[in-house]
């Protein structure tokens, strides 16, 4: 069972459309392995994802083996999105164990992705900044290539 099959919602889809190499929904059940070579995660961190709550209630075949599907994989590409904003792992499990809650739980999971979203802005303003002084110096060592180039072709 997935995170989103937990609460009983299927309006929040998770992290964006449907990515390619995907099976159909209902034929959409993938090793391990696969899931590995699809999300560029390795087998060990999704066996630490489900270790942790952030990625519960995957289903198993009948001999134990990890059968994720395309909602699966969804909420793995939201992983990644929140893991590339800087959110805390425990920040990440919090959010995961509130979508289980379920929609009571939308005022809570609103803020995390708020404070998430300022922070990145701030980020985004820090590195702004920084490419700005990197512009500034690119462009000093141009001319200054420029003007030692022209000295000595006279």
């Amino acid at each position: 069972m997935t995170v989103m099959e937990t609460t009983g919602t299927t309006a929040d889809s998770c992290a964006g459309p449907p990515r390619q190499n995907r099976r159909p929904d209902g034929e959409d059940r993938y090793t391990i392995s696969e899931v590995a070579s699809l999300t560029g995660l390795t087998a060990h961190t999704l066996r630490w994802y489900e270790r942790i709550g952030l990625m519960p209630h995957i289903d198993r075949s009948h001999t134990g083996q990890r059968r994720y599907t395309n909602r699966d994989l969804d909420w793995l590409d939201l992983v990644g999105k929140l893991r590339l904003t800087g959110m805390p792992v425990a920040d990440m499990v919090r959010y995961a164990e509130l979508v289980r809650e379920g929609d009571h739980t939308y005022g809570e999971r609103f803020a995390l992705l708020k404070a998430t979203r300022e922070d990145v802005l701030t980020r985004i303003a820090e590195l702004q900044d920084t490419l700005a002084v990197l512009d500034r110096k690119i462009n000093f060592y141009a001319d200054a290539g420029r003007a030692l180039a022209s000295e000595r072709s006279r």
